[in-house]
């Protein structure tokens, strides 16, 4: 199954939006399988992601949880009265690269007996970590690479998002030995034109496009 995983240091950094640019560039289908915290109109990062990108409804395929609560899966299904059941959670096959978008971090509980990591190392997609630029992202970005490797993930490299931070981006990236897949600026409007943009002048295309 072509595809990649997208996970973050952190929860709201904008690997969402990232996502979103990457479906769209490599004419992709996205799918997060839990979703946490729902906005006033009940819609979550799907929705977000074909407002993004103007792709059919099609290209966005529904999560196996939608739960209300803007935490970790495994407490947001408990105030839910939802029992998550890893097994639902795995990506399904798709004809066009599949871009899974994960819950927070790698190390945040699905359950109380599963980590997200675990579930990814069985997934075997390739890992885009996406980092802040600012200050706090090399003990966070340090920490998540580590959590990959440890479970022999195979790690792409990371996105790091945000103003520029030069120093930081090296020392992540020469500590980590991770390659650097570019940086995802901010952007004052969020659409097709300006996702495949800023895409098309910070990332190669052949760094995903190889392996999708």
């Amino acid at each position: 199954m072509p595809g990649f995983i997208v996970t973050g240091t952190d929860t709201g950094i904008g690997k969402t939006v990232f996502s979103a640019a990457l479906t769209l560039v490599l004419d992709g289908v996205y799918y997060k399988p839990v979703q946490c915290g729902l906005d006033e109109d009940g819609g979550g990062d799907r929705e977000a992601v074909l407002a993004m990108t103007g792709l059919d409804a099609a290209r966005a395929l529904p999560g196996a949880y939608r739960l209300s609560a803007p935490l970790s899966p495994h407490r947001a299904a408990e105030i839910d009265g939802v029992a998550i059941d890893p097994a639902r959670l795995r990506p399904p096959e798709t004809e066009r690269p599949l871009i899974v978008e994960g819950a927070g971090g790698l190390l945040v509980p699905i359950t109380r007996e599963v980590l997200q990591a675990d579930l990814f190392k069985t997934w075997k997609l390739p890992l885009v970590l996406c980092a802040r630029t600012a200050l706090g992202t090399i003990n966070h970005t340090l920490l998540s690479v580590e959590a990959a490797r440890t479970r022999d993930m195979d790690l792409l490299g990371i996105v790091f998002i945000g103003d520029e931070n030069a120093d930081n981006e090296r020392t992540v990236v020469e500590t980590s030995g991770a390659r650097r897949l570019g940086r995802l600026p901010r952007l004052d409007a969020l659409t097709p034109t300006t996702l495949a943009t800023a895409f098309a002048g910070n990332f190669a295309l052949s760094d995903f496009g190889e392996r999708a």
